[in-house]
C-alpha cells in the first residue's frame, strides 16, 4: 500500500509538470489505484493526446478508474471524449461511475454548445 501511495504521488507530480510520456508509462499498471492516479494526472495535461489516453481509461475494468477518467476529460475539456463519457453516463454498470460520468458529460456537452 505504501508503495502504491508513493507511486500515486509521483504520477500526480508528473502530471502537474505536464510530463505526458512519463505519466503514460504507468497506464497499464495492474494496480487500480495507480491507474486511477494516471487518469487524474492526465486531467492536469490539457492536450489532445492526453484526451486520447483518457479514452482508453474510460474503458478500464475498474469503476474508480473510469470515473476518474471521466472527471479528468471534463477538467481538460477533452471534447473528443464526449461520446465515450455519454456511454458511461447512461450505461455504466457501476452507479457511482454513472453519476460521475453524467456530471462530466453535462460539463463537456455545455462546453461544446458554447
Amino acid at each position: 500500500m505504501a508503495f502504491s501511495n508513493g507511486l500515486r504521488d509521483k504520477i500526480l507530480k508528473l502530471g502537474s509538470k505536464q510530463k505526458l510520456g512519463a505519466v503514460l508509462k504507468y497506464a497499464d499498471n495492474p494496480d487500480d489505484d495507480v491507474r486511477m492516479a494516471v487518469a487524474m494526472a492526465l486531467g492536469m495535461i490539457p492536450t489532445y493526446d492526453s484526451g486520447m489516453a483518457l479514452i482508453e481509461m474510460l474503458r478500464d475494468p475498474s469503476p474508480f478508474v473510469r470515473a476518474s477518467a471521466a472527471e479528468s476529460a471534463a477538467a481538460i475539456n477533452a471534447k473528443h471524449c464526449l461520446e465515450y463519457i455519454r456511454k458511461l453516463a447512461f450505461s455504466d454498470p457501476d452507479p457511482n461511475s454513472r453519476m460521475v460520468a453524467k456530471r462530466a458529460f453535462d460539463k463537456l456537452k455545455d462546453s461544446v454548445l458554447e
